[in-house]
């Protein structure tokens, strides 16, 4: 049995960046997927009644950074120093930002205001954080490495997913990008999340 339980949807969400990481890392968990039809009962049992959560040796985490930055220090991803780990934080951060951005086009009803959305989210606010990943990127030794210093973080991972739902929406938003292009067939190349990555369902979040 995997000392290690993450509980989520059955979808990429808030959830991947966690999973990513340990199969990067090879720690071995499980991946327990909750049907959202099963969600309202089980909700009842989780603690602040929220997913992504882990369980680890018979505690509960929730809040999907909490986790995320959990599993990096548990791995050696959350970088090795301080100011290093700052950075890494930095860049999660507004990857996080990115990815709520998305998430409002995502979970809007009306569909003229859906359309509007993702509309804007494509070729405004993506467009600007993709010069500011890029430009982060080549302050690390030229960028064509790692965000941060010199070896695998969860900013690398957490760039690579974040900008996977955008890219299933518009696949040459990267044209531009050619530092943060590399990057990404980079961090796809990895043996570990080459072979999970093969393997993964296709969502749209």
């Amino acid at each position: 049995m995997a000392d290690y339980k993450l509980y989520y949807f059955p979808i990429r969400g808030r959830a991947e960046l966690t999973r990513i990481m340990c199969v990067a890392a090879g720690i071995k968990f499980d991946d327990i997927r909750v049907p959202g039809s099963e969600w309202p009962e089980k909700k009842k049992t989780f603690p602040n009644g929220k997913m992504p959560m882990l369980e680890y040796k018979g505690q509960y985490l929730t809040q999907s950074l909490a986790i995320a930055r959990f599993i990096a220090k548990t791995c050696g991803l959350a970088g090795k120093s301080d100011w290093d780990q700052a950075q890494v934080d930095q860049i999660v951060y507004t990857v996080n930002d990115l990815s709520e951005e998305f998430y409002s086009y995502f979970l809007e009803k009306d569909s003229d205001k859906k359309e509007e959305k993702i509309r804007k989210v494509l070729n405004e606010y993506v467009p600007d954080k993709l010069a500011t990943f890029e430009e982060w990127l080549k302050q690390n030794k030229g960028g064509d490495g790692f965000f941060v210093g010199s070896t695998l973080t969860m900013a690398d991972v957490a760039v690579y997913e974040g900008l996977t739902s955008v890219l299933q929406k518009d696949t040459n938003l990267l044209d531009k990008f050619p530092k943060l292009l590399a990057h990404r067939q980079r961090i796809a190349g990895y043996p570990r999340i080459k072979e999970y990555l093969a393997k993964r369902e296709c969502t749209e979040v």
